[in-house]
């Protein structure tokens, strides 16, 4: 009977991603510290996608998945064997593998890597001195090549397997090829055929030198990590390795608890009758990922009571027990980005939906209210729990972006033939998944600039009287509501006069607003499209070229960017975002008869003034505020709405614009709303300007206004 392994290729697809993007924050990591629990954590994760590939049938990447572990192990037997250009190469094959997932994903055929294994290969022997062991499809190629016949297709071995052959044929020493091949046979053949009487012979030693040995009791005390998304899957997987040694007694929780997942705190107790010993435990636990071996000792010969429970039972054949687990099970799944924005959207109609009926209950009779205000109020806290609980769902560690930022300053480090120290603090706070989506990108470019044209090489920092290597640090904080986030080099700093220069030589400022400005609001000129003080934009970055896209994504999801830099010190990137994206506050303006929200993110203030008596700059006009003028724009013009003529005293809302503070000048101001924010469809989504909408208490639709891209429009 052919099990189907299709229903696995979503597990496959995400524990493989996760376990590559591992094995290239290890390699990263053991270049900058070389620490030995460093190359134990690669080998674990190489081993893992090499088991899961294996498994799944996809021999290319189970392929290379082995020989990265052939020269990771290499590495474990002796560190000082690293070097650069070896982690160079861990991290291209660590490439290509991902790349194979990614092919797989997209249902094609992995890519070939005939080449890389070929140097995989070659590092290997160079390190060890002997020719790495053959991979399961290369034993199977050498059959073939010798002419014997063709073993039929065997089901996919359990997860031990692969461990104890792989450890048998790396550890075997080569025989000589004239006392075990007979000369007609090819080389290829004769490898194979030395290698394979090699392990056999060692299985045989193995076998007779633990056949003596009289079976003992061990007492096993297991813990699956709190952040493993697939317990069951891991402890099925101790299960099996358990059973592979010998018997297993008094295993708790039973065994169908542990496929379902239900596992009080991730603790497993069970006691193994084995001959293996107290080393062939160990061994076997050693490689199974997010499981840690809390005890292991002798147990008593006498069996221990069971425990005192009114449904306790005996221990059935398979290891299982008829008690029921403790209702404080805990039980993880994995659900869909897709699904949790299907919840949030439909919570979010509930609290419209309760808005509502909270303005229709305000126009009943007073005697008819209070039931129905009472009502109205439960199922407000209802939907509004339910609310808290899909976002809590959603909220996501920014590590889940953070831990590709040192692999990517390598990379950077290494191309510009620099030297760079990342330190990154805080990466557990949480946030909205959709914001994180959104802020991969931004992230990485701003790493980028701050390595490749804020830090300045060696030889400049030197002379500089600092230290050869830069150092950028990446720290993330919760103020409130928001969420902090703070990128920084020691590099040269940004110079605001030539931002300013540039700026008005690319006709995007005028000479007296750029007199005007301060230094602080002169380094976000670099988000401008096209203004940039980089003597050279290299193919990695250059400031200002991606600095308006990464201004653009942060003010999307209801955040801001404040540059801050100092010549010779360095530049600090600071991101201030929301929690999360599904609710935004707002403050309501009207101009005519339409309202229209402005998120209160970019608002810095209203005031009142007499629009007739303004100064006036080539027929624009200028508000007095601080110590400068903001040019004046009606949001009426803007928008395009008919509004009757103002006169006399009216509001001014002062926001943040691309270019620096502007003022919209309002009709009247309406008030500050929470609300839920609603995507726009077509084709109100092409219209520059509108970054959203929402639906008041009263049922009223409000555009939400994107004030820059509509001033830009």
């Amino acid at each position: 009977m052919t099990m189907d392994m299709s229903r696995y290729l979503g597990l496959f697809l995400t524990e493989a991603s996760e376990h590559l993007e591992g094995l290239g924050r290890d390699l990263v990591q053991l270049e900058r510290e070389g620490a030995p629990a460093v190359v134990d954590s690669m080998f674990r994760h190489a081993h893992s996608v090499k088991g899961m590939a294996s498994s799944m049938g996809f021999e290319p990447i189970a392929v290379l998945a082995h020989r990265v572990e052939d020269l990771v192990d290499a590495i474990r037997q002796d560190p000082s064997r690293l070097e650069r250009n070896l982690v160079d190469l861990l991290l291209a094959a660590t490439d290509v593998m991902m790349s194979q997932v990614r092919a797989v994903a997209e249902n094609k055929p992995p890519d070939d890597a005939s080449a890389l294994l070929g140097q995989l290969a070659e590092r290997v022997s160079v390190l060890t001195g002997r020719t790495p062991g053959a991979t399961r499809v290369l034993n199977r190629t050498a059959s073939v090549s010798a002419s014997a016949p063709p073993a039929p297709a065997a089901a996919p071995a359990p997860a031990p397997a692969p461990i104890r052959v792989a450890a048998a044929v790396s550890e075997a020493p080569p025989a000589p090829v004239s006392e075990m091949t007979p000369a007609a046979e090819t080389p290829a053949a004769s490898s194979a055929t030395a290698q394979l009487a090699a392990s056999v012979a060692m299985v045989i030693r193995t076998a007779e030198e633990e056949a003596p040995k009289a079976p003992s009791r061990w007492a096993v005390r297991l813990r699956i990590a709190p952040t493993c998304q697939t317990p069951g899957v891991r402890a099925f997987l101790v299960h099996k390795r358990m059973t592979g040694l010998g018997t297993l007694h008094d295993l708790r929780p039973s065994l169908e608890d542990l496929k379902a997942g239900r596992i009080p705190e991730g603790n497993i107790q069970l006691e193994l009758e084995t001959a293996e010993g107290e080393e062939g435990i160990r061994k076997a636990l050693r490689n199974i990922a997010e499981v840690e071996l809390v005890s292991l000792k002798p147990a008593v010969v006498a069996p221990p009571p069971a425990p005192a429970t009114a449904n306790a039972g005996p221990v059935s054949v398979d290891g299982s027990r008829s008690s029921p687990v403790g209702a404080d099970a805990t039980r993880t799944v994995r659900v869909r980005t897709e699904l949790l924005d299907y919840f949030l959207d439909t919570v979010g109609e509930l609290l419209l939906a309760t808005a509502r009926l909270r303005e229709l209950g305000k126009v009943l009779p007073e005697n008819s209210r209070p039931p129905i205000e009472e009502g109205v109020y439960r199922l407000h806290a209802l939907v509004k729990d339910l609310h808290d609980k899909v976002m809590s769902a959603r909220m996501t560690p920014l590590s889940l972006i953070t831990d590709r930022l040192p692999r990517a300053a390598r990379d950077i480090a290494r191309r510009k033939e620099r030297e760079v120290d990342l330190v990154i603090t805080g990466a557990e706070i949480e946030l909205d998944r959709a914001i994180l989506d959104e802020l991969a990108d931004p992230l990485m470019h701003l790493l980028r600039n701050c390595i490749d044209h804020g830090l300045e090489s060696p030889e400049e920092r030197v002379a500089a009287g600092k230290g050869p290597r830069g150092r950028v640090l990446v720290s993330v904080r919760r103020a409130r509501d928001r969420v902090v986030l703070e990128m920084e080099d020691d590099g040269r700093g940004m110079n605001a006069a030539k931002l300013k220069a540039a700026a008005v030589a690319r006709g995007a400022l005028s000479a007296e607003a750029a007199a005007r400005m301060t230094d602080r609001e002169a380094f976000l000129l670099a988000c401008l499209p096209g203004v940039s003080t980089a003597k050279d934009v290299s193919e990695i970055s250059g400031r200002g070229v991606g600095m308006d896209a990464v201004k653009r994504v942060v003010e999307n999801v209801g955040g801001t960017l404040e540059i801050e830099s100092e010549l010779g010190r360095g530049t600090r990137f600071t991101l201030r975002l929301p929690l999360t994206v599904a609710v935004v506050h707002l403050l309501l303006v009207a101009v005519g008869d339409e309202v229209f929200g402005l998120p209160i993110a970019k608002v810095v203030g209203a005031m009142e003034a007499d629009g007739e008596t303004l100064d006036r700059s080539r027929e624009m006009p200028l508000l007095p505020h601080g110590q400068g003028l903001l040019p004046v724009y009606a949001l009426d013009e803007l928008v395009g709405v008919q509004a009757p003529p103002r006169k006399g005293v009216r509001p001014f809302v002062v926001m943040e614009g691309d270019a620096g503070r502007v003022a919209l000048a309002v009709d009247r101001l309406v008030g500050q709303e929470e609300a839920v924010l609603k995507p726009l469809s077509r084709p109100l989504d092409l219209l520059p300007g509108l970054s959203g909408v929402t639906i008041l208490g009263s049922g009223r639709p409000v555009f939400i206004l994107d004030v820059p891209r509509l001033l830009s429009a």
